[in-house]
């Protein structure tokens, strides 16, 4: 039996702008299994980037509870979500967000570095990581010198290198062309097939079809309350427009 590795209970966020309460989130109650691979989607303003911000433990609920490998971290100091942004999660954004003076094999390092591995054991674990998603011949490359395809793939390697309990992905594919994308989505899936547990906010249907298992959120809940299979993807509304204030 999946062990549940993930679970939010009645989770709230509700931001102040300029005077108008805006309840991003309200009330949302979902739990998640190691191994899963689940698509997150929704209208823009929906509140999918919120959750993942708050799964991602780069923002604090409101109001409700978050349980991260069975430890309540909704409630944590600035440093104890650090040190568990660290150690237990793995991301990859649409913009890549590497480092652009550091060469492939540096910025794959980055979370071992934080966490005091080794020199010689963070640089050999480093490397077969970059063997894994097919950049063993450019570690010593800078991202500027990289495709789009390859700067994902080393937040990729990135954001698996520490061995997270999830992985984030806040639309992988955005800033790629379409076949690139493919090649992208192909690597999640095959992590996803040796156990890892990825959580991805995406606005295509064509890329949430590869998640096991989808979440559609309107409004700040649930639609109909309960997650959906990749089938029944012609439910979600189609044509979202860019993320904007809101969306999150």
């Amino acid at each position: 039996m999946a062990q549940k590795i993930a679970e939010v209970i009645d989770l709230k966020k509700t931001y102040f702008l300029g005077g108008i309460v805006v309840e991003a989130l309200k009330g949302l109650t979902l739990s998640f299994e190691e191994g899963d691979f689940v698509a997150i989607m929704g209208p823009s303003g929906s509140g999918k980037s919120t959750l993942l911000n708050l799964l991602g433990c780069l923002d604090k609920p409101t109001s409700g509870a978050y349980y991260l490998g069975g430890e309540d971290v909704s409630q944590l100091t600035d440093d104890e979500l650090s040190e568990i942004r660290s150690t237990k999660l793995g991301f990859i954004f649409q913009s890549y967000n590497l480092i652009q003076q550091l060469s492939v094999l540096e910025n794959i390092e980055v979370p071992l570095v934080y966490q005091g591995v080794p020199p010689a054991e963070c640089r050999e674990r480093c490397m077969e990581i970059a063997e894994q998603v097919g950049l063993g011949g450019r570690v010593k490359h800078r991202p500027s010198e990289l495709s789009g395809g390859e700067q994902q793939r080393v937040a990729i390697a990135r954001a698996i290198v520490n061995d997270s309990l999830i992985i984030l992905a806040d639309e992988p594919t955005g800033n790629l062309d379409s076949a690139t994308g493919t090649e992208i989505l192909s690597l999640l899936c095959r992590l996803n097939d040796e156990g890892k547990t990825i959580l991805m906010v995406s606005h295509d249907e064509k890329v949430a079809a590869k998640a096991r298992s989808i979440i559609r959120l309107r409004d700040g809940m649930l639609v109909n309350g309960e997650e959906s299979t990749p089938q029944e993807l012609h439910d979600v509304d189609s044509g979202e427009t860019p993320k904007e204030l809101l969306d999150r």
